[in-house]
């Protein structure tokens, strides 16, 4: 009796299963500890909690991918016993589960970059790109631990698989097929409700943002949820929700991205230069970071900290994405990444302008350069969509030799090919450069091996670097007849890698440098204090009222060099809430109601949620404004309204 209990179809299916799940909550436990610093505020409690709080998860993904080897094991069939049937059943249960277990680990890696569990987006980002396996290898190496972890994790779920054996059954066929499909008909239904992640009349199939009611802050749903749950649930299509907080009369007046110019001078001829660097955290310069480690903080970018000291800057400027492929829309075009990343949603057809679109219908020759090959990130097809006349990349370069070997053409080698190309061009120009270099996996040019500060990761002396390359460009530049007629914007694409405790905030993570350098820009205009928050959706609208744009132009943001931004707020999306920022207040808001207010000025590490204030008029202002936004956006790019009408 004990072994047919033992070995019957039904113990063993579930006991194979409940292996996984503790692999899964190990696997969590393993990425809490080895992040431990990007979640400074999670107490031992809170972790359990967290914990228990991912088994819903991981139940309702493994319940899906052990979906066929479950039904095999529990089909009221006699040949369950069958040792050819067995070694079918259990491949079916190997192969997604071990799928599943290196997609978890893998991410363990790749989300200390991108701050968010790996959606289904991942794929369509990098689907031009080729180097994938290399750089996968070539972090297996480098993140050993986590390797190794992996393959433990595998092993263990091999040793311990336990498999079917058929023992004597004296039961009459009526009465083994009756309760075995009794049996069956059970594990079905509790299957359909661990896929829908709970009972109840109203219990939905539980998504990304259900993650939320486990935690205290949006990044920790990365602890909380699992890599293949958010694969699955971002593979059933992204679909925007239909939202009213307003009438279309009432939604105009609070917040609308078709913008008048307020024409201040005749347009300038002036040249427009955008760099975007890729993974320039404000942490690593300087310049905005006199205050950490008491003062003594350096930074590794002394080329940047000498050119903000001669540029306009802000106390607080923020990305609105956490991926690279976030920022070309939000920086050249004003369209912030909300939900899902405009290039990658089913929308990204429509009709868009961009810095580019407006001053090249005004007589500007443009071109966008990024020295990966061509077509990678998505680049290339979105530079042509919203207005670009001419792309350099990779393949323009022609020059393998120095390709990094990873990512695309080394940052010095492919900024000075920018600044001879814009040599060759037409003035008024306006051009964009998306660097590469500062990315995984953390490679500099042999010739400059030890040169550059080290710091706590790898990652900060390939920030020293590109900005070693940022001087030589600017070196070539000052030898060049446009220079002095050029705007110079320079941002970053998202954070990366965050070591002080003031950035691995809900806050901190976003916080990029936005500056503007016109070597003719007037002493009281770049001095003048500015005390709003800034974003990289406000850096189309400043440059075209910086030259005197004067038609009406379409941009989420708003002008912030010639005027006090008219509505001093900043949005952006921290996956999966939404996030709307003042002067000193961050208010966090789920589509439904606010779940976090914080006065970053008071509360640095945003450690005390006032969301008791929530009713006094400056948050909800903030609400209204936050709420016409997200209304404005989800409309309008569902509609393909997205420029000038």
């Amino acid at each position: 009796m004990t072994d047919k209990v033992k070995y019957h179809p039904w113990v063993v299916a579930v006991s194979n299963w409940l292996l996984v799940m503790a692999i899964f909550s190990v696997s969590r436990l393993f990425y809490y500890l080895t992040n431990m610093s990007s979640y400074p505020d999670v107490s031992a409690v809170h972790l359990l909690e967290m914990l228990y709080g991912g088994i819903r998860f991981d139940m309702t993904a493994l319940l899906y991918l052990n979906s066929v080897y479950l039904l095999m094991e529990l089909l009221p069939l006699r040949l369950r016993g069958n040792a050819t049937y067995q070694q079918v059943a259990r491949w079916f249960y190997w192969i997604p589960n071990g799928l599943a277990i290196v997609v978890n680990c893998v991410d363990m890696v790749y989300m200390q970059f991108t701050g968010r569990r790996t959606t289904i987006t991942f794929f369509t980002e990098f689907q031009n790109d080729n180097n994938l396996a290399h750089i996968f290898f070539t972090s297996a190496l480098q993140y050993w631990y986590v390797t190794l972890f992996g393959l433990a994790m595998l092993a263990l779920m091999v040793l311990l698989t336990r498999r079917t054996i058929q023992t004597d059954d004296s039961r009459r066929p009526a009465m083994y097929y009756c309760s075995e499909s009794a049996l069956f008909a059970l594990s079905v239904y509790f299957i359909v409700i661990g896929i829908r992640g709970g009972f109840g009349a109203f219990t939905r199939p539980i998504t990304l943002s259900n993650a939320l009611q486990y935690t205290n802050h949006p990044n920790e749903t990365n602890i909380v949820l699992n890599t293949p749950f958010a694969l699955m649930r971002s593979s059933e299509g992204q679909v925007f929700p239909t939202l009213h907080y307003f009438e279309e009369e009432e939604l105009e007046k609070i917040m609308s991205p078709v913008h008048q110019p307020s024409v201040h001078c005749a347009l300038q001829k002036k040249n427009i230069v955008v760099f975007i660097l890729e993974s320039f955290s404000k942490e690593y310069i300087g310049y905005f970071n006199h205050d950490l480690d008491d003062g003594t903080y350096r930074g590794y970018t002394p080329f940047l900290d000498s050119l903000a000291a001669h540029s306009l800057t802000f106390p607080l400027t923020l990305a609105t994405g956490r991926k690279s492929i976030d920022a070309m829309p939000s920086v050249l075009s004003s369209i912030p990444m909300i939900i899902s990343p405009y290039i990658l949603t089913p929308y990204s057809t429509d009709n868009v302008a961009s810095l580019a679109s407006y001053l090249g219908e005004k007589g500007w020759q443009t071109g966008f350069f990024h020295g990966a090959p061509n077509g990678s990130m998505g680049f290339l097809a979105y530079s042509r969509s919203c207005g670009f006349e001419a792309y350099y990349g990779k393949d323009e370069y022609h020059n393998d030799a120095d390709y990094d070997g990873y990512w695309a053409i080394w940052d010095e080698e492919f900024m000075q090919f920018f600044g001879r190309t814009m040599s060759t061009m037409k003035e008024p120009f306006m051009t964009a450069l998306f660097t590469a270099t500062s990315h995984h996996p953390f490679q500099v040019p042999e010739r400059y091996e030890g040169v550059f500060p080290e710091g706590t990761h790898p990652l900060h002396r390939c920030i020293g670097y590109s900005d070693h390359a940022l001087r030589r460009f600017f070196e070539f530049a000052r030898t060049q007849p446009w220079y002095e007629n050029t705007l110079f914007v320079i941002t970053a694409d998202h954070t990366n890698v965050l070591t002080h405790p003031e950035y691995t905030t809900d806050k901190g993570r976003y916080e990029v440098p936005i500056i503007f350098f016109d070597p003719q820009m007037d002493e009281s205009l770049r001095t003048r204090k500015r005390n709003f928050p800034v974003a990289q959706t406000d850096i189309l609208p400043s440059v075209l009222e910086y030259i005197g744009y004067d038609e009406p132009y379409f941009a989420f943001g708003q002008d912030a060099i010639m005027s006090d931004k008219k509505v001093p707020y900043v949005v952006n999306y921290n996956n999966p809430v939404y996030q709307i920022f003042s002067d000193s207040l961050m208010m966090q808001f789920d589509g439904k109601e606010v779940i976090g207010l914080y006065n970053f000025q008071e509360d640095r590490l945003l450690q005390h949620n006032i969301l008791s204030r929530i009713n006094e008029p400056a948050p909800q202002e903030m609400l209204r404004y936050l709420q016409a936004t997200i209304q404005q956006y989800v409309t309008r790019i569902k509609e393909n309204r997205l420029t000038i009408e």
